[in-house]
């Protein structure tokens, strides 16, 4: 909560900086109102706990009343929450609020789509370290909202050697090698390839999961045939929504994608006044 709270703040700071002129113009101090915020298309919700923390730190006593849970679907029109409180704070955390609920919903909305795509097929979605920065912890969990498994958290939390490992290295079965004389033996290992040679090379330098990037339909099951259940089958590079169930039919196990926290559409959402 201390690093969410910081964010928002930020946030507001950004916005409001030395105060918001038109409010202060136009409102009175001690003006109360309500307010509804409604969904403008159907959409996953995330993030509303988010929204209610944007409002109540501008004004602790704050009422917000959530009518849709979490990760529920919201069809257009649906009201989705209501907030209660000074009529200043509830302007003044309007856009700062639906900005991060509309973000994460929108987040959560794609995932849900690829999740739907590949269902019945054993693959799992999961996303990457593409994401905006400062918003990185809270656009996972919107990953997982959506029914998608989060992947590394960062550099620090799991081994993924990458082409330009191995370029720096000289190679797959040293820059493997490397790495296991240095992590404890609770990590697992995770290497890039590019070629059936360096997928048969990754296997026979014992790699724990096998990433096939920008591998072709036909490669790739190649691949998963070549592994036969030896380690885990990551396949990343050109997925999206209309090639990730042909991808899923060729027995990978892990289906990495960015598109669903760098290019996810926020979704419409308004807050409107009673």
């Amino acid at each position: 909560m201390l690093s969410l709270d910081n964010l928002i703040d930020h946030a507001l700071r950004e916005d409001i900086h030395t105060g918001d002129i038109t409010t202060q113009a136009l409102i009175p101090a001690d003006s109360r109102a309500s307010a509804r915020l409604i969904a403008k298309e159907e959409m996953i919700l995330a993030g509303l706990f988010v929204a209610e923390r944007v409002f109540k730190r501008l004004d602790p006593a704050m009422e917000f009343d959530v009518c849709l849970a979490e990760g529920a679907p919201a069809a257009r029109g649906a009201l989705i929450a209501t907030v209660r409180g000074t009529t200043a704070d509830l302007l003044m955390g309007e856009r700062v609020a639906l900005n991060l609920l509309q973000r994460l919903s929108g987040i959560a909305t794609l995932t849900s789509r690829y999740v739907a795509a590949v269902a019945g097929t054993g693959a799992r979605i999961v996303d990457t370290r593409k994401t905006t920065p400062g918003l990185r912890e809270l656009e996972k969990y919107a990953v997982r909202v959506g029914g998608g498994i989060n992947h590394r958290t960062g550099l620090y939390d799991g081994v993924l050697i990458k082409e330009n490992h191995i370029a720096a290295t000289g190679g797959v079965r040293e820059a493997i090698a490397r790495a296991r004389s240095f992590i404890p033996h609770t990590l697992k290992i995770e290497i890039e390839t590019e070629t059936l040679a360096q997928v048969e090379e990754a296997l026979a330098s014992g790699a724990d999961i096998i990433m096939l990037d920008n591998m072709s339909l036909a490669d790739m099951r190649s691949a998963v045939t070549t592994i036969a259940g030896r380690a885990q089958v990551e396949a990343s590079g050109g997925v999206n929504l209309e090639t990730v169930r042909a991808i899923a039919e060729t027995g990978v196990d892990i289906i990495s994608v960015g598109a669903l926290t760098h290019s996810a559409r926020a979704m419409d959402i308004s807050m409107l006044l009673d």
